[in-house]
C-alpha cells in the first residue's frame, strides 16, 4: 500500500512545482552570472579607463614643452623728431618705449596711441655710440669730446582708479671723462649699479684703453655720501670693435677686428691680466647674456657663439667657445640679451634670429621688421622685443614685436644629454632645478634621477630577489606544513606596513647604526653563508636515526639559531675585523683608497629597507608558483629516485618559473616606483654615482619633492610631469617585455 506521502509528492500539482523550481533556479543562476559577468566586467573598463586618462592628462601637461617659439609684429611707431636711434629700453608692460637718437636727445612714446610723453633736452651735442649696459635700467652713450654719459631709465607705475600710469625717470645723467684732451672715443662700455657707482671703459683716439670708476661712499651718521674718482690706462692688442662690462664692474670683455677676445678682470679702475681668445674672423657685436657670466659673441662671417671662462688644469681661467649657432647669413650686428633666461636676439642685416645659449637651441628665425637696424631691447618680461631702424613710418621707426617663448630650456639634449653650464669645466649630467637667483641656469637633466631610480632598484633587488624566492622555495618544498601556516602569513602581513614607516625607521633608527656597523654588514657576507653551509653539512652528518625523530622540516629552527648566533659574531668581531683590515676606520680608508666618501643615508641603507618592503611581494607570488606545481611531477620524480633537492632544482624550480619571473618583476616595479623609504633614507642628492656608500636621488622620489615649489604651467611643472611620464613608459615596457617572457617560459615547461 502506497505511502500518503509519496502519493502526494506523485500528484499532478506537485510534479508541476517541482518543474517550475528547476526552471527557476537556472534562470536566477544565470542571471547572477550576467550581473556578475557585468559588474567585473565594468570594473576592468573603469580600471583601463581610468590609466588612459591619467596617460592622457600627463600628456596634455608635457606636451607644451615641444611647442614652438613665435615671433609676431605688434606694430610700428614713429617717434616723431628723432635722428639715427642708438638705444631703446621699455617698461615691462610694453606700454611705454624710450629712445635715445644721435642728437642725445630722450624720447618717451606711449604705444598705444604713439604719442610722445616725455622729451629731454639734448643730453650732449654729439652722440658717437650708444648702448643698454648689461642687465641695467640705463641708456650709456660716448660724446664726441671725450665723455661716457650713462642716463638711468626707470619707469614707475601707479594706479588712478583701475588704470596703470607709467611715468619715466627724469634722473640727470652721469658723466665720466675718459679722455682728459677730449678727443672722440670708439669703441666704448658703460655700467652703473642701483647705488649710481658707475665704471665706464673705452678706446682713446691713440688706441689706448682708458677705464673710469665713479664709487660712491655713504656717512651711515650724516647720510652723506661723497664720490670719488679713479682712472687708468693701458695699451690695448689690436682694434677694438666691440666692448662689454659685466653688471657687477669686476670684468671688462672686448672683441678686436683680428678676431680675439680680451677679457680684463677689474680692480676698481684698473685692469688686471689681459687674457686673450681667438674667436676666428672680427668681432662685430658683443653682450652679455643674464647673470654676466656667458658672452654672446657675434663676428663679421656670420658666426655666433656664446663663451665663458673655464678652470683650466693650472687652476686658470680662460675664455672658450661653449655654445655655437648656425651662421647667419650676415655679420651680426646687434644682440640683444633676455632678463629673464638665457634666450637673447640676435640681428644680421635684414636677418633676426631668436636662440637659447644653454640648450645650444635655434628658437625662431624671420625676417627683422625694419630695415637698417640700429637699436634692440628685449622687454624685462622676456614677453616682447623693440627694435629701431627704418620702417613703414620712415626714419626713427620703432617696431614692437610679442614673444611667446615658455620653454626654451627643453630639448632631448637638455633633458638626456651632457650639457655644458656656467663655471662648469666640461659637459655635465646634471639636475639642479632652483638656484639663489635667476641668474643661474636650470639644470634639469633626468639622467641622474633615472640612474637613482636604477641604483635604488638595484640595491634593493640585490637583497630581495634571493631572499624572496629562495624563501618562497623552502617554504614551499621542504617546510614543514605546522609551521607553514604560520610563516607564510606573517610575511604577506609585512607587505601592509606603510612605506612612510618604513622610511622613518631607516633614516632616523637604521641608517645611524649601518653607519657603525658597515665592517659586521662586509663580515657578515663572509660569515653567515658559511654558517648556513657548515650548518648544513653538520645536520646531515648526524645519523638517520637520531634526524629521524624530528619531523621534516623543523631544521629550519636550528638555522634560525644558528644565523642568530652567526649574527651575534659579525657584531662581536666588528671592531677586530676594521682594525685589522680597515686600519681602524672604514670610512677615513674607503675616502683613502678608493676616493669615494660614504654619506650616513646611502644606498645600502635603502636597500635593506626598501628590500624588506620588497620581499613579502616576491615571496608571496613565488611561493604560490611552487605551490601549484602539480604534484604528480614531485611524485613521479622521487618515484624515479631522484632526491628532494634535485626534485626541486630539477623539475619544480623551471616549473614555476613564469610565477617566479612574475614575482621578480613585480618586485621591480614596486622598487622603481618606491617614494616615501628613498625619500627619507637618502641624503636626495642627483649624482651620478653606483658607489653604494653614497645618496642618490630617484625619479619618483623627485617629483615629491619638487612638485610642492614648483610654479604651475612652468618648466619645472612639465619636467615633472616628463618624469611621471618616464615613470609610467619604464613600467609599461617592464610589464610588457615580463609578459612576453612569461608566456615563453610558460609554453616551454607547459608540456612537463
Amino acid at each position: 500500500m502506497a505511502n500518503p506521502e509519496e502519493r502526494v509528492a506523485d500528484s499532478p500539482e506537485a510534479r508541476l512545482r517541482l518543474r517550475n523550481r528547476s526552471r527557476e533556479t537556472p534562470r536566477r543562476r544565470l542571471v547572477a552570472d550576467r550581473a556578475a559577468r557585468w559588474v567585473v566586467s565594468a570594473g576592468g573598463i573603469a580600471i583601463i579607463a581610468s590609466i588612459l586618462g591619467i596617460l592622457i592628462f600627463i600628456l596634455i601637461e608635457v606636451a607644451p614643452m615641444t611647442f614652438p617659439a613665435k615671433v609676431t609684429l605688434v606694430r610700428q611707431v614713429a617717434v616723431p623728431g628723432a635722428s639715427r636711434i642708438g638705444a631703446l629700453l621699455a617698461d615691462e608692460h610694453r606700454t611705454h618705449v624710450a629712445s635715445l637718437d644721435a642728437g642725445g636727445v630722450v624720447r618717451v612714446v606711449r604705444l598705444d596711441d604713439g604719442k610722445e610723453v616725455y622729451s629731454s633736452p639734448a643730453l650732449a651735442p654729439v652722440l658717437a655710440g650708444m648702448t643698454v649696459p648689461a642687465q641695467s635700467r640705463a641708456f650709456a652713450a660716448a660724446t664726441g669730446d671725450g665723455r661716457v654719459l650713462i642716463k638711468k631709465m626707470e619707469f614707475s607705475v601707479t594706479f588712478q582708479g583701475s588704470d596703470r600710469v607709467v611715468t619715466p625717470d627724469v634722473t640727470p645723467p652721469v658723466f665720466l671723462e675718459l679722455d682728459p684732451q677730449h678727443r672722440p672715443l670708439s669703441a666704448f662700455a658703460a655700467q652703473i649699479d642701483d647705488e649710481g657707482a658707475a665704471t665706464a671703459a673705452a678706446v682713446l683716439a691713440d688706441g689706448k684703453l682708458a677705464v673710469v670708476r665713479r664709487a660712491l661712499e655713504k656717512n651711515e651718521m650724516t647720510g652723506e655720501s661723497s664720490e670719488s674718482l679713479s682712472r687708468a690706462e693701458i695699451a690695448v692688442p689690436g682694434q677694438v670693435t666691440a666692448m662689454v662690462l659685466d653688471p657687477q664692474q669686476r670684468n671688462l670683455y672686448a672683441g678686436t677686428a683680428g678676431g680675439d677676445l680680451l677679457w680684463w678682470p677689474l680692480e676698481g679702475a684698473q685692469p688686471g691680466e689681459l687674457k686673450v681668445a681667438n674667436a676666428g674672423a672680427p668681432v662685430t657685436a658683443l653682450n652679455l647674456l643674464l647673470g654676466g657670466k656667458s658672452l654672446a659673441v657675434g663676428q663679421d662671417n656670420g658666426a655666433l657663439s656664446v663663451w665663458f671662462a673655464v678652470r683650466q688644469p693650472d687652476d686658470t681661467q680662460r675664455l672658450e667657445r661653449v655654445h655655437e649657432f648656425p651662421r647667419q647669413p650676415a655679420a651680426v650686428r646687434v644682440i640683444a640679451p633676455s632678463q629673464r633666461d638665457k634666450s637673447f636676439l640676435a640681428a644680421s642685416g635684414n636677418h633676426l634670429g631668436l636662440f637659447f645659449s644653454t640648450a645650444d637651441r635655434t628658437l625662431w628665425t624671420g625676417p627683422a621688421p625694419v630695415a637698417n637696424l640700429t637699436a634692440m631691447f628685449y622687454s624685462p618680461k622676456a614677453d616682447g622685443a623693440f627694435m629701431a631702424g627704418t620702417g613703414q613710418a620712415g626714419a626713427g621707426t620703432i617696431a614692437e614685436l610679442a614673444i611667446a617663448n615658455p620653454h626654451p630650456e627643453v630639448t632631448l639634449k637638455s633633458l638626456f644629454g651632457k650639457v655644458w653650464y656656467e663655471g662648469y669645466n666640461e659637459p655635465q649630467y646634471v639636475w639642479q632645478s632652483s638656484g639663489a637667483s635667476n641668474d643661474l641656469e636650470p639644470k634639469l637633466s633626468l639622467v641622474p634621477l633615472m640612474a637613482g631610480t636604477l641604483k635604488g632598484t638595484f640595491y634593493s633587488l640585490l637583497l630581495a630577489i634571493p631572499l624572496g624566492v629562495f624563501g618562497a622555495m623552502y617554504t614551499s618544498q621542504f617546510m614543514h606544513p605546522a609551521y607553514k601556516r604560520y610563516l607564510k602569513p606573517v610575511i604577506e602581513i609585512m607587505a601592509s606596513l606603510p612605506s612612510v614607516v618604513l622610511g622613518f625607521l631607516a633614516g632616523l633608527w637604521l641608517a645611524p647604526r649601518i653607519e657603525r656597523a658597515v665592517p659586521a654588514l662586509i663580515l657578515a657576507l663572509i660569515v653567515l653563508p658559511l654558517t648556513v653551509l657548515l650548518t648544513g653539512y653538520l645536520w646531515n652528518a648526524l645519523p638517520r636515526a637520531f634526524r629521524g625523530r624530528f619531523p621534516v622540516g623543523t631544521e629550519v629552527l636550528l638555522f634560525v639559531v644558528t644565523l642568530a648566533g652567526g649574527i651575534w659574531l659579525c657584531v662581536a668581531l666588528s671592531r677586530g675585523f676594521e682594525k685589522l683590515a680597515f686600519a681602524g676606520d672604514f670610512q677615513s680608508w674607503l675616502l683613502r683608497s678608493t676616493g669615494l666618501g660614504f654619506d650616513q643615508r646611502n644606498a645600502v641603507v635603502v636597500g635593506l629597507a626598501m628590500g624588506f618592503a620588497v620581499i613579502p611581494i616576491i615571496f608571496a607570488i613565488a611561493e604560490d608558483a611552487f605551490s601549484n606545481v602539480p604534484r604528480n611531477l614531485v611524485a613521479g620524480s622521487l618515484a624515479l629516485g631522484a632526491n628532494r633537492w634535485q626534485t626541486v632544482t630539477k623539475v619544480v624550480f623551471p616549473t614555476a618559473s613564469p610565477g617566479i619571473f612574475s614575482a621578480i618583476m613585480i618586485g621591480f616595479g614596486r622598487a622603481v616606483g618606491e617614494t616615501m623609504i628613498v625619500l627619507m633614507a637618502t641624503g636626495n642628492t642627483p649624482i651620478m654615482s653606483w658607489n653604494p656608500f653614497n645618496g642618490f636621488r630617484t625619479l619618483s622620489a623627485n617629483i615629491a619633492v619638487e612638485i610642492p615649489e614648483a610654479p604651475q604651467g612652468g618648466t619645472l611643472y612639465r619636467t615633472l610631469f616628463l618624469a611621471g611620464l618616464l615613470l609610467f613608459v619604464i613600467t609599461f615596457i617592464i610589464n610588457t617585455v615580463a609578459e612576453l617572457v612569461r608566456q615563453r617560459l610558460r609554453e616551454r615547461y607547459s608540456q612537463l
